[in-house]
């Protein structure tokens, strides 16, 4: 497929996706909780970010979909290494998370710092952002600077066409302007962003094209951003339905998965905060199926509260290198040795750091 040219909009192909009993509908979560959760991840997102732009008069207004020059994403098959008895592909799995995924740079820093590569990598959301660059070869100096420097009205701009005045066209530009322009297929790791499809509720994997569409896909905020037009249908975060996309990875083609899991400790909330419980415990109810299918786990323990600061985003890059360099050993036998069957010999690693079996 051409870099540049005229892509028709139509039906996404379909690679891999999700659906069924356990993907759960927007609109069967309970109105209360539900606008808490929302309002927070706005405050925390959002709001600083609509209020910079307006007063800095940054805000570029953009209409949603496609830029020229760019091929809307796709949902394909991807080209992994051949399978056999001794075969393996090993899967980088991040999750969804808002600012606390700036863990999950730390942990891509921990894992350059171990000289481990992935076959293949899957993101939700913040997750799909900081995959597309580790894929896309960034080093870990690039992705520490870019995490420090970026601020919220960088990646939003106004929005022209269809609902919600606030996009993340910005999101795009910066993805297009670290690749270099090229496309998810293009990157020297595959690369499957994962991104709600409105229409019908259904997860999808994109895989192929313009990148920067694919991550602003993936962290549309329902309801609080502009969701994205793609050929025909609307896209959007589906933090609400499968904020660790691990079975995404292995319906790809993954045998064996280091998943990141970037999502608040509820056990650390304050009292204040009791009004989101409810919606904490139906995310982790929502991550804990994919959770459990992993070879290795890292949920770094970065408390509860979350922000913006420069001085938060370089605590938790910091915790997510002290979480990979904790479990260095198990690490590299993931990456070095036949993987391991899920439940028997597995090995997580907690917020804490220890390790314990499965």
């Amino acid at each position: 497929m051409a870099r540049h040219g005229g892509e028709r909009a139509g039906d996404v192909e379909r690679g891999a996706s999700f659906e069924g009993d356990q993907a759960v509908s927007t609109g069967s979560q309970g109105p209360a909780t539900d606008g808490w959760r929302m309002r927070r991840r706005w405050l925390l997102l959002g709001g600083a970010a609509a209020a910079g732009s307006l007063a800095l008069g940054s805000c570029i207004a953009v209409k949603e979909g496609a830029s020229a020059g760019y091929a809307a994403p796709e949902a394909a098959p991807l080209a992994l290494p051949p399978t056999g008895a001794d075969a393996v592909r090993t899967a980088w799995v991040f999750s969804s998370g808002g600012p606390r995924g700036f863990v999950h740079i730390g942990v891509l820093k921990g894992l350059a710092a171990l000289g481990l590569q992935p076959d293949l990598v899957v993101g939700s959301s913040v997750g799909a952002l900081a995959g597309t660059l580790c894929a896309a070869g960034l080093d870990a100096a690039r992705l520490e600077d870019l995490a420090l420097s970026v601020q919220p009205w960088d990646l939003l701009r106004l929005n022209l066409s269809g609902p919600g005045w606030l996009s993340g066209a910005g999101m795009a530009e910066l993805v297009r302007e670290a690749l270099g322009g090229r496309r998810l297929q293009d990157l020297p790791v595959p690369m499957a962003c994962a991104a709600l499809r409105l229409d019908d509720g259904e997860v999808v994997a994109f895989t192929r094209c313009d990148a920067g569409l694919a991550v602003q896909a993936s962290t549309a905020i329902v309801g609080r951003l502009a969701p994205v037009p793609i050929r025909g249908a609307r896209y959007a975060d589906p933090d609400l339905h499968l904020p660790l996309p691990l079975r995404l990875a292995s319906r790809l083609g993954a045998t064996r998965v280091l998943a990141v899991d970037a999502s608040a400790h509820e056990d650390r909330a304050p009292l204040e905060a009791a009004a989101y419980r409810d919606a904490d415990l139906r995310k982790r109810e929502l991550t804990r199926p994919d959770a459990r299918l992993a070879d290795v786990l890292l949920h770094p323990d970065t408390g509860y509260r979350a922000g913006w600061t420069r001085d938060y985003r370089a605590r938790l890059i910091a915790l997510g290198e002290e979480a990979v360099h904790a479990q260095a050993e198990a690490l590299r036998e993931l990456h070095a040795g036949p993987r391991r069957i899920a439940g028997a010999g597995r090995w997580v690693a907690d917020g804490g750091g220890e390790q314990r079996p499965a």
